[in-house]
């Protein structure tokens, strides 16, 4: 607003000038047309001036302004990227957390589902009689060693590991205790007397329902059948 003032009072300076101009011309007894043509171009030029200086003093304000905001910009930027990676950064740790409670989760987990945690036999050779048969068979059905304490445990509380064992209030038969004990038949023909042909029955079975003999040693710890 200063500057605009300014520029209407140079403009009105140059105006009262051009008239004084004329005014003592008269009484000078001067050419009037000559002082005139003079006063019109020197107001022209103090006009000018004044208008250059204006277009400057604006010009200057507008870059201030356009500066100002490029760094009002630039610190926007600066705390946007700051935010952003404090927020990658708490993504990250919170991830971490999670998976870290998972596992630790998933630890707790098998450790609770572990149903048996003793020694491990080094081979079959420490059995003998149907143990050692069915070490050997669940060996070649892909279980590894790690199943047969449990295995063991299983079969010994059904049957005691006789492949003549019946309970006449169920009817099941065998070594793992088949119900009914036809269904080994599947196997052999010689399901009543052949205690392989009752252990390779009784680990398909433990496979389709519990997928390895802990599993079903688990289900029967728990349930009190398998």
């Amino acid at each position: 607003m200063s500057r605009l003032w300014s520029r209407f009072g140079a403009r009105t300076a140059a105006v009262a000038l051009l008239s004084v101009g004329v005014a003592g011309g008269f009484y000078l007894g001067e050419d009037r047309q000559t002082q005139q043509q003079g006063l019109t171009a020197q107001v022209g030029l103090e006009v000018d001036r004044t208008e250059y200086a204006y277009q400057r003093d604006r010009q200057a304000d507008h870059r201030l302004v356009s500066a100002k905001q490029r760094a009002a910009e630039y610190q926007a930027k600066l705390r946007a990227a700051a935010a952003a990676k404090e927020a990658a950064e708490r993504a990250k740790e919170a991830e971490a957390a999670a998976a870290s409670r998972k596992k630790e989760r998933e630890a707790a987990e098998k450790a609770a589902a572990k149903p048996y945690d003793g020694p491990i036999p080094a081979s079959c050779e420490e059995f003998s009689g149907n143990r050692k048969v069915g070490c050997a068979i669940m060996l070649d059905e892909g279980f590894g060693m790690d199943q047969f304490p449990c295995l063991d445990k299983l079969w010994t509380k059904e049957s005691g590991w006789n492949h003549k064992a019946y309970n006449e209030g169920s009817g099941a038969y065998g070594i793992p205790q088949a119900l009914p004990g036809s269904k080994m038949g599947s196997v052999a023909d010689d399901w009543k007397t052949n205690p392989a042909t009752q252990i390779k029955w009784g680990l398909g079975y433990i496979e389709g329902r519990y997928d390895d003999p802990c599993g079903a040693w688990q289900h029967s710890q728990s349930s009190g059948w398998y």
